[in-house]
C-alpha cells in the first residue's frame, strides 16, 4: 500500500499547487463577501505574506518526489504521507470555495490544519529538509491561516468587534504555534511560518492598530526561543 500513497502524495501536491491556476487572483477574501465588509481587518497579515504559498508548493512538491523516488516503501514515510495526503486534498479545492464562501473555506482549512498537524508529527526525523522542512512550513502556515479565518469570519458576521475578533484569534494561533512548536521539539520550519505571519500581522497594524500590532509581534519574539530549541535538537540528531 506503501508505493500508491507515495505516488497520490505527488499528485496532490500537483492538484494542490495547480489550485491556483483556477483562481489565479486570488488575494483573500474580497470585503464584500462578508455581510460586514472587511477592509484591511487587523487580523489578517499584509498581502506580502503570502508569497510563502509558492514556497509551501514547492517545497511540498520536491519533497514529497523525493520520497516518490528515494522512500517509496519506507513506513515512516508512509505514517505522514496519509494524512498530509487528506489534507492536500482538502487543500486542492480550498480556492474554488474560498472565492464562493468564506464560511466553508474556513470551515476546510481547519480540515486542511488537522490531518497537516498530525503528518508533521509523524514526519521521519531523517530526511528534514524533504519531509520535516515542507510539512512544518506548511502546518506552520496552516496554523496562523486557520486561525485568521476565523477571525475575518466573526469580525465579518458581527459576532466580535474587528480588533476583538484580532486579539482573540490572533491569541489562539499562539496558542496552538505554542503548544505545537514545544511538544514537537523539531521542525523550525514550523514555527518560522507561524512567525512569517506574526511579523505581517505586526506590518499590517503598526498606524492603525497598534495593540494588535504589539500583540503579535510579542507573540513572534515568544516563539523565536522554541523556534531555536527546535533547530537545536534537529542540529544534534544529525551530530
Amino acid at each position: 500500500m506503501t508505493k500508491p500513497i507515495a505516488f497520490l502524495a505527488v499528485l496532490l501536491c500537483l492538484t494542490f499547487a495547480g489550485s491556483t491556476l483556477w483562481v489565479p487572483d486570488f488575494g483573500g477574501f474580497d470585503a464584500d463577501q462578508f455581510p460586514i465588509p472587511q477592509m484591511d481587518p487587523p487580523v489578517q497579515p499584509a498581502g506580502y505574506a503570502f508569497a510563502v504559498w509558492g514556497i509551501i508548493y514547492l517545497w511540498l512538491l520536491l519533497g514529497m518526489g523525493f520520497g516518490l523516488w528515494k522512500r517509496r516503501e519506507d513506513p515512516t514515510w508512509h505514517a505522514m504521507r496519509a494524512p498530509l495526503c487528506v489534507s492536500l486534498a482538502v487543500g486542492s479545492i480550498w480556492l474554488p470555495v474560498a472565492v464562493v464562501s468564506p464560511v466553508w473555506a474556513a470551515i476546510l482549512i481547519w480540515a486542511m490544519l488537522i490531518p497537516a498537524l498530525i503528518a508533521l508529527f509523524r514526519a521521519p526525523r531523517d530526511d528534514r529538509g524533504w519531509a520535516l522542512g515542507p510539512v512544518g512550513l506548511y502546518a506552520g502556515w496552516l496554523s496562523a491561516a486557520s486561525c485568521v479565518a476565523l477571525g475575518l469570519v466573526a469580525a465579518g458576521y458581527g459576532y466580535l468587534g474587528d480588533e476583538t475578533a484580532a486579539f482573540v484569534f490572533i491569541f489562539m494561533a499562539l496558542l496552538i504555534a505554542s503548544a505545537v512548536q514545544n511538544q514537537l521539539r523539531r521542525a523550525p520550519s514550523y514555527g518560522i511560518a507561524v512567525i512569517w505571519a506574526l511579523v505581517a500581522i505586526v506590518v499590517q497594524n503598526m498606524t492603525t492598530y497598534p495593540t494588535v500590532a504589539a500583540l503579535a509581534g510579542g507573540g513572534a519574539l515568544a516563539l523565536i526561543l522554541p523556534v531555536w530549541k527546535a533547530w537545536r535538537a534537529g542540529n544534534a540528531t544529525q551530530t
